[in-house]
């Protein structure tokens, strides 16, 4: 059985909020309903449209194998695997962790990239406990 890292849904909040920097990417802005995580995110909008009010599940997971196997790229083998569960997948790094503020303030701040698209992830540091710098990882997305 695969261990997530983190799963959450989300409510896209803002598209490209510093303007189009890119064709076919797009930044997002999201916020997470149960861990109240913030989330800037580029996306790969010509592939994977995204609008100002999309809910979706987003997962980060250490393999795409079921049984938790590790992997460290995507193959399509022919075999069954977590991405199959959804409709947008990335793999990437973890290159950075922070932690902002102190005290009841404190806040830990996640970076990823995946082939160039970036990824901040903010909240309490309880919720990012699993994650370790240099880390393989893959998002994962589905609209609900």
């Amino acid at each position: 059985m695969v261990e997530l890292l983190f799963e959450d849904i989300f409510t896209l909040e803002a598209l490209d909020p510093d303007g189009k920097k890119l064709d076919k990417v797009s930044r997002i802005e999201a916020r997470s309903e149960q861990f109240d995580m913030y989330m800037q995110l580029d996306v790969n909008t010509e592939a994977y449209p995204l609008h100002v009010g999309d809910k979706f599940t987003m997962v980060l997971a250490p393999t795409l194998s079921l049984d938790g196997t590790p992997d460290s790229y995507f193959t399509q083998g022919g075999r069954e695997s977590l991405a199959d569960k959804f409709e947008y997948a990335m793999h990437g790094k973890l290159y950075k962790i922070s932690v902002e503020g102190s005290g009841a303030n404190v806040k830990v701040e996640i970076y990823a990239s995946f082939g160039g698209l970036l990824m901040m992830l903010t909240g309490y540091p309880a919720n990012a406990a699993n994650f370790q710098l240099d880390q393989r990882l893959f998002l994962l997305m589905r609209k609900v």
